[in-house]
C-alpha cells in the first residue's frame, strides 16, 4: 500500500509575529508530514509553543548568531536518523539550514529546509549569496554520490525565469533576478534536480509566493515566485503535486507545498 506524504515550506517573516496573528493555526488540520519555516527571526528558545496544536514527532531549529535575523525551524512526523544545521554551508552561522536524513521504502533521503541569503543590501552580501549557493550545490553533489535522494525546500531568494515574477524587465538589475542568480538555479537543475512546481504545472503564469508590503502588491498580484521545492531526478516518479498556497496570509510570503507518494 503506497503512502502519500505532504511537505510544506513557509517563510513566516517572524514566527512570533505570525503567532500573534494566529496565522499558523491552519496547520492543525492540514495533515502535514514535514513543515519547514524560514526567517523565524527568533532564538530557539523564543519560538512560541502556541504556534499550532499539532504535535510533531521531531523538531529541529537553528538560530542566527545575530539575534533577530534569519532562523529556520523544521517540524517532522518522520523520524530522522541524522540531523544537522549544516555549518559547512552556513559558514557565518546565520541559522539558515535544517538538514535531516531519513528512510522511506528503499530511499535514503536528505531533506533540507533553507533560508538562502538575500543579496540586495550590498555587493558583499550578493557575493556571500553566490558562495552559499555554490557550497550548497557541492554538498548536494556529495550526498548524491553517497547514494542519497534529495528534497530541498525553502526561500531561495531568486526568481528563476521571467514567468516567475510579475515585472521581469523592471527587475533585471535587482538581486533576486540577476542573471548570475538565475544561472545558478539553471545550474542546480542541470546537476540533476527538478523544480517541482514547474514539473507539475508547466508554464502556469501569475503564480507567486512573495509580494512586497508596498503599493498593494499582493492585492494586485505583483509578486515573485522565490519559494521552491526541488527534488533529485530519481524522485520524479514519486511527485504527485506541487502548489502555492496563496490563500494563506500572515507573512509577505505564502506557503508552498509538495505531495509525494511512495
Amino acid at each position: 500500500m503506497k503512502k502519500t506524504y505532504k511537505f510544506v515550506s513557509w517563510n513566516v517573516n517572524g514566527i512570533r509575529a505570525v503567532d500573534k496573528k494566529e496565522a499558523l493555526k491552519w496547520i492543525d488540520e492540514s495533515d502535514i508530514d514535514i513543515l519547514g519555516v524560514q526567517e523565524t527571526k527568533s532564538q530557539i528558545d523564543q519560538i512560541p509553543k502556541s504556534i499550532f496544536t499539532k504535535e510533531f514527532n521531531f523538531k529541529l531549529a537553528s538560530q542566527s548568531a545575530i539575534k533577530g535575523r534569519s532562523g529556520t525551524a523544521l517540524f517532522s512526523d518522520i523520524e530522522p536518523f541524522f540531523e544537522s544545521t549544516c555549518q559547512k554551508v552556513d559558514i557565518l552561522d546565520e541559522g539558515r539550514i535544517n538538514e535531516i536524513h531519513f528512510n522511506i521504502e528503499n530511499k535514503k533521503i536528505a531533506y533540507f529546509n533553507i533560508y538562502f541569503p538575500n543579496g540586495q543590501s550590498n555587493e558583499d552580501r550578493l557575493n556571500y549569496k553566490m558562495e552559499f549557493y555554490d557550497r550548497f550545490l557541492e554538498y548536494c553533489k556529495k550526498l548524491k554520490n553517497d547514494g542519497f535522494s534529495i528534497i530541498v525546500c525553502g526561500d531561495v531568494n531568486t526568481a528563476h525565469e521571467a514567468i516567475d515574477l510579475a515585472r521581469p524587465k523592471a527587475n533585471e538589475n535587482t538581486s533576486g533576478f540577476l542573471q548570475m542568480e538565475r544561472d545558478w538555479i539553471t545550474k542546480f537543475i542541470n546537476e540533476g534536480f527538478y523544480d517541482t512546481f514547474r514539473l507539475i504545472n508547466g508554464d502556469l503564469k501569475d503564480k507567486y509566493s512573495w509580494w512586497s508590503y508596498r503599493a498593494n502588491a499582493r492585492a494586485n498580484n505583483v509578486g515573485w515566485r522565490i519559494d521552491y521545492f526541488f527534488v533529485s531526478l530519481d524522485l520524479k516518479e514519486f511527485v504527485k503535486d506541487a502548489y502555492i498556497m496563496d490563500d494563506i496570509f500572515g507573512s509577505d510570503h505564502c506557503p508552498v507545498a509538495l505531495t509525494m507518494q511512495f
